[in-house]
C-alpha cells in the first residue's frame, strides 16, 4: 500500500492505494480509502495524521510550528571538571565515614557543594543555594539542600575530624616523596567580622599581616616542595609564631609516618632559640609505617632551613665581619657559610639588592637631616626675635617631633636623638650605619641539614614564596577571609572546606603546568563554565536534555586536566 495525490475540481485528494495482480496476473491499483484533501487546513487529513503522531508518541501537528520552550541553561563545565577531580584523588571516601555514622543526610554532597563554590563563586552558606540553582551538580539534588543542611553539615565535619583527616592524608600520601620529603610551613591571619563572645573562641585581636590590629585567627598550612598542601591548622588570633612550629610539626610527622626523612623549612617569625633546642630533638622514624625491609625501624633527626629575622641582624656582626670585604667586592650573587652555635649559617649576599638597600637608607638619612635642619633654623631665628609662620617651636618640641620622624623611618638605632640635652641635637652613628650596610642584601639561614651545599640551602629557602601565593589563592580566589561564623568549630570548619578547595586548586595547577598550558585554575574553570546543560520542551512534551557543544579550546583545558569530556549519557543519571 502506497499513498498517492491526484487532483479534482481544483483540490488535491490523498488516497490510500493497494497494488495487486489480476486473475490474468497483470499489477492493477485499487483505492482503498479516500483520506481527505491536502489543502485542507485542519481536516480529515491533519486529524488522521495527529492521531498518528500521538500513536507514536510525538508532538502533533494540530498547532502548526513546533513550540520550542527553553526550559534551563545551567553552567556544567567548570563543577564536571571538579567533580571528577575530587573522585579521582579519592574525596569520595569522606561518604563513608558519614555513612558509618548513620547520618541520614548526604554530608558529602553538601561538603563537595561548599568546596566547590570557594572555586568557582565564593559565597556565603546562603549564597552557596543561590549559586548552586544556576549549575549543574552532578549528582547533587539541589532540591533537598539547605541552608541548616550545610551547617549541620560543618558541624559533622568537626565532629569526626579526625576521620575526616585520615581520610585527607591517604589520599594525599602518593603525592608526597617518601625518601626526602622537604615541606614548607608557615602562618597568616585570617580576618573574623563579629563582636560577640564565645566559649573557646579562636577570634582575637592581633597585629594582622596587612599591618593593623583586627580581630582574626591563626592559620598555618604545611605544604611539599611541590606546592602540594598537606597539612592545616587553625591557631587563636593572639599566637605568636615560633610557639607554633614544634606542635605542627609532631603532627606531620604523626600523620605522614612514611615518611623516612623530613626537612622542614620555615620563615623568619618561626626562628628562635627555643624552637631551634625543640627540633634538634624532633626525629624521623623510618620503618614504623610497614618499610619494606621489615620490623626494622630506625631514627633520624629532623632537619630544618629557618631564616634569620632582620631583628636579629646584630647578633651575626661578628661572624659577618670577615666575609664583608669579599661581599662588598662581589658584582654578582655569592652564598658563604659559618658555624653558629653548632648549626650551619648560611649567608646569600645579593649585591643589586644591598646597592639599593644602602642608597635608600641614605637618602632617607638625608632627609631627616634636611629636617633637621629646618627645625634648628627655626629655633635660631626664633632666638634672633624673628618672626614666623605658625606656633613657636621650643627644644623639646623640636626633639619629639624629629625622634617620631626618625623612628618612623626606622633609623632610631642610626640618628640618635639626644632627648636629655637642653637644647635640639643628635648625631649619627656611624659604627650602627656600618653595621647596617654590612647586613644589606644578605639572607641568613640557620640549618643543620649537612648533605646540602649552600646554593642549594639557598634555594630550598627560596621556594618557600610559593606558600605564599597559595596564602595568596587562599584570601582571593577561594576567599577565606572574612569569616562571618561565630562558634569556634564553624570557623575550623570553613578552614578546613578552603583547605581542600586549595588541594583542588594546586592539583589543577600542577597539571596545567605539566601541559604546558597557560591557564591559571581560575582561568581554566571560567573557560569550562560556558559548557552548559540546556533544558528544551517540544510542544509540552517531555523535556529533552543536552550539553553544548566543547570548544577547541575547552577540550585543551580538559585535556591538560586528564579529564575527559563532559557526555549526555554520562550526565543523564544526575539529572
Amino acid at each position: 500500500m502506497f499513498l498517492k495525490v491526484s487532483s479534482s475540481g481544483g483540490h488535491r485528494y490523498v488516497r490510500l492505494v493497494e497494488s495487486f495482480r489480476n486473475e490474468d496476473g497483470q499489477p492493477r491499483q485499487r483505492t482503498l480509502a479516500t483520506l481527505g484533501r491536502l489543502d485542507e487546513p485542519g481536516g480529515p487529513l491533519d486529524a488522521l495524521l495527529d492521531g498518528l503522531l500521538r500513536a507514536k508518541g510525538r508532538p502533533t501537528a494540530a498547532g502548526g510550528d513546533p513550540q520550542l520552550r527553553f526550559e534551563s541553561a545551567l553552567a556544567l563545565g567548570d563543577v564536571w571538571a571538579l567533580d571528577a577531580l575530587w573522585h579521582e584523588l579519592g574525596f569520595g571516601g569522606l561518604d563513608a565515614i558519614f555513612r558509618r555514622a548513620r547520618f541520614t543526610t548526604a554530608v558529602e554532597h553538601a561538603i563537595r557543594v561548599m568546596v566547590f563554590n570557594r572555586l568557582c563563586d565564593p559565597e556565603s552558606k546562603l549564597g552557596v543555594l543561590r549559586w548552586l540553582q544556576t549549575v549543574s551538580m552532578p549528582g547533587i539534588h539541589v532540591d533537598k539542600l539547605t541552608h541548616q543542611h550545610l551547617l549541620r553539615s560543618m558541624d559533622a565535619l568537626m565532629d569526626h575530624q579526625e576521620a575526616v583527616d585520615d581520610c585527607v592524608a591517604q589520599l594525599l600520601r602518593p603525592l608526597i616523596d617518601e625518601d626526602l620529603s622537604v615541606v614548607f610551613y608557615d602562618l597568616t591571619t585570617i580576618r573574623a567580622e563579629g563582636h560577640s563572645q564565645q566559649d573557646g573562641d579562636v577570634r582575637h585581636f592581633g597585629m594582622s599581616k596587612e599591618g593593623v590590629i583586627a580581630r582574626q585567627f591563626m592559620l598555618g598550612v604545611v605544604q611539599t616542595a611541590d606546592g602540594m598542601p598537606i597539612f592545616h591548622e587553625v591557631f587563636d588570633g593572639n599566637t605568636t609564631e615560633a610557639p607554633t612550629l614544634e606542635p605542627t610539626l609532631k603532627k606531620v610527622l604523626a600523620r605522614y609516618p612514611h615518611i623516612r626523612r623530613l626537612v622542614v623549612v620555615a620563615d623568619r617569625g618561626l626562628l628562635s632559640v627555643d624552637n631551634i633546642e625543640a627540633l634538634s630533638k624532633l626525629h624521623v622514624v623510618a620503618g614504623a609505617a610497614g618499610d619494606a625491609a621489615g620490623d626494622v625501624t630506625s631514627q633520624r633527626p629532623l632537619e630544618f632551613i629557618l631564616a634569620v629575622p632582620g631583628r636579629r641582624y646584630g647578633e651575626f656582626v661578628d661572624l659577618l665581619e670577615p666575609i664583608g670585604a669579599l661581599t662588598a667586592q662581589a658584582s654578582q650573587e655569592i652564598v658563604c657559610e659559618a658555624k653558629w652555635q653548632g648549626h650551619r649559617l648560611v649567608v646569600a649576599h645579593n649585591p643589586l639588592q644591598a646597592a639599593e638597600q644602602t642608597q635608600d637608607r641614605l637618602k632617607r638619612i638625608e632627609a631627616l637631616q634636611q629636617r633637621a635642619e629646618q627645625l634648628a633654623a627655626k629655633l635660631t631665628a626664633q632666638d634672633d626675635g624673628k618672626v614666623s609662620r605658625g606656633r613657636k617651636l621650643s627644644d623639646s618640641g623640636a626633639k619629639a617631633r624629629f625622634f617620631h620622624e626618625v623612628s618612623d623611618a626606622h633609623l632610631a638605632r642610626i640618628i640618635k636623638v639626644d632627648l636629655k640635652s637642653d637644647l635640639f641635637a643628635y648625631e649619627i652613628d656611624e659604627a650602627a650605619l656600618a653595621r647596617a650596610q654590612l647586613m644589606d642584601g644578605k639572607l641568613m639561614l640557620v640549618t643543620n641539614v649537612s648533605d646540602m651545599k649552600p646554593a642549594e640551602v639557598v634555594q630550598r629557602y627560596k621556594s618557600l614564596a610559593d606558600i605564599e601565593r597559595g596564602f595568596r589563592v587562599l584570601k582571593s580566589e577561594i576567599e577565606i577571609t572574612p569569616v562571618f561564623h561565630r562558634l569556634p568549630e564553624r570557623i575550623k570548619a570553613h578552614a578546613s572546606i578552603c583547605f581542600m578547595a586549595l588541594i583542588l586548586y594546586r592539583v589543577m595547577r600542577q597539571r596545567l603546568k605539566l601541559a604546558g598550558s597557560p591557564l591559571s585554575p581560575e582561568a581554566a574553570l571560567a573557560d569550562l563554565r560556558r559548557i552548559q546543560r540546556h533544558t528544551v520542551s517540544i510542544d509540552n512534551g517531555a523535556p529533552i536534555h543536552g550539553i553544548s557543544t566543547v570548544q577547541p579550546r575547552q577540550a585543551e583545558t580538559l585535556a591538560a586536566l586528564k579529564l575527559q569530556k563532559p557526555t549526555l549519557a554520562a550526565q543523564l543519571p544526575s539529572l
